[in-house]
């Protein structure tokens, strides 16, 4: 009885022990992608539900570096935004696509409303990408240009696709009659639409080329103009994007 009760203070120590061991420190080091920040814990936890607060809520669930700092594995650049919305409520000016990215990461519900009230993300997302999602098959269309242009980039500096594009339904078959003229392979040329919204063909046209260079090739487009006697206005419909590689 007596080492029993000479264990009991022993293991109480341990277990007060193992808890200070556990706990975080209230001043944190951050390694952000490569990026070195030092910040409060109160402020990385400041809304609970974030997976940001979750990071540092009970054991940290992070890795350390060999300067022992807690690293996280995003862009270090745009994560000073973060950090300076959580320290004073400042919605950021600055790079708001790449920061509205990092808010969606570490899901910090009030910051992604309040950028997505914005300007950039608001026209983003509210207007072009609800005009697209009325255009059948858009992101698919975009996917089949880039892999035509690459299987015609063999020993070329630039290689050609051949986009026909239709607004109304009206069109359509008026569209096809003219592919029927056209002396080429039907099954290279991309189809786009059509579409129920107020945008034209040339704001279509420029959100092909907007997502496409968003993937990192360098296009440009202009009316596909057929061989004389050809029995429709071919600029009506057809246009030709052009990929440079070099």
């Amino acid at each position: 009885m007596s080492i029993s009760s000479e264990h009991k203070p022993f293991g109480k120590q341990v277990t007060a022990s193992l808890h200070t061991v556990s706990k975080l420190s209230p001043i944190v080091e951050l390694n952000v992608g490569g990026e070195m920040y030092t910040t409060m814990l109160s402020t990385l936890k400041k809304h609970p539900g974030s997976k940001l607060a979750e990071m540092f809520s009970g054991q940290p669930k992070l890795r350390t570096d060999s300067e022992g700092r807690f690293f996280i594995d995003r862009p270090g650049t745009y994560f000073k935004y973060i950090l300076e919305y959580l320290r004073s409520n400042q919605v950021p000016t600055q790079c708001i696509q790449d920061v509205y990215k990092e808010a969606l990461f570490y899901d910090i519900e009030p910051l992604i409303k309040q950028l997505e009230d914005s300007p950039q993300i608001f026209g983003e997302l509210v207007a072009r990408k609800q005009f697209l999602a009325r255009v059948p098959n858009y992101s698919e269309n975009i996917e089949l240009m880039i892999r035509i242009a690459r299987a015609e980039a063999v020993a070329s500096r630039r290689s050609s696709v051949i986009v026909c594009v239709v607004r109304t339904e009206e069109d359509v078959a008026r569209c096809q009659d003219a592919l029927n003229s056209l002396d080429m392979d039907k099954k290279s040329v991309v189809k786009f639409g059509p579409w129920k919204a107020a945008p034209s063909i040339s704001d279509l046209l420029d959100c092909i080329q907007m997502d496409v260079e968003a993937k990192g090739y360098k296009i440009s487009f202009q009316p596909h103009v057929a061989e004389k006697g050809f029995r429709f206005k071919s600029h009506d419909f057809f246009y030709k994007f052009l990929f440079t590689w070099w």
